[in-house]
């Protein structure tokens, strides 16, 4: 049992779109990724997933509508849910999801991260 410091999680890695994982819950990981660009449209079957933006601003989009989350704010996007996540400028964001769910939900792509390290 050891307290975790965000911010020094974050200056560990560089790359986007890679998620880390950073502490667990249950059935649950605690994970960090820096996002920049877009990512691909995608859905998860099973899993809620919830993006709180820790740095800068990001954009989720929707089919329907477009969800602009500051730092400070999160979003759950509900299981079953097609969402597109997209950073024009570097954003930080902490994630909660179930340990099963891949970043690209059911879409295997060249950004599917299947095996994340732990930081």
């Amino acid at each position: 049992m050891e307290k975790v410091n965000v911010a020094d999680k974050f200056k560990l890695f560089h790359e986007h779109w890679s998620p880390k994982i950073v502490g667990e819950i249950n059935d649950t990981y605690v994970k960090l990724a820096k996002l920049k660009g877009a990512f691909n449209w995608h859905h998860h079957e099973h899993e809620d997933e919830m993006f709180f933006v820790v740095k800068g601003k990001l954009l989720i989009k929707l089919r329907d509508k477009d969800i602009w989350l500051e730092e400070g704010e999160f979003f759950v996007v509900p299981k079953g849910v097609e969402h597109l996540p997209i950073a024009e400028e570097e954003v930080h964001v902490l994630l909660i999801e179930p340990k099963t769910t891949l970043n690209t939900g059911t879409e295997i792509t060249n950004r599917t991260v299947k095996d994340l390290p732990t930081l």
